[in-house]
């Protein structure tokens, strides 16, 4: 069975192979690519945030965050500012 999802890890996967000659099997450690991202500056997202944060949510496009969270926090105006502040605290300690 093959599946085309890709972990956040490294996953060791173990091939067990047979010929038809012979009853031994073979094992054989295969490492899968991870997608990894490519990591963001914190102070770009903070000029995002203080320039465009609050009319187009800038900040959240770049740190590339789901695209409905992105329109209600346009649609709320930041969630009435508490959101925003929580975005920024959360850019400035790199839990963003």
């Amino acid at each position: 069975m093959f599946s085309a999802s890709y972990a956040s890890f490294p996953v060791k996967r173990t091939v067990t192979t047979a010929t038809h000659t012979e009853l031994t099997t073979s094992e054989t450690e295969v490492v899968e690519p991870v997608a990894v991202q490519a990591p963001r500056d914190k102070w770009v997202g903070v000029a995002l945030w203080f320039f465009l944060g609050w009319p187009f949510a800038a900040h959240r496009w770049y740190y590339n965050k789901p695209v409905g969270w992105n329109i209600l926090f346009i649609v709320t105006i930041g969630g009435l500012g508490i959101w925003a502040i929580v975005d920024l605290i959360n850019i400035l300690t790199d839990n963003f």
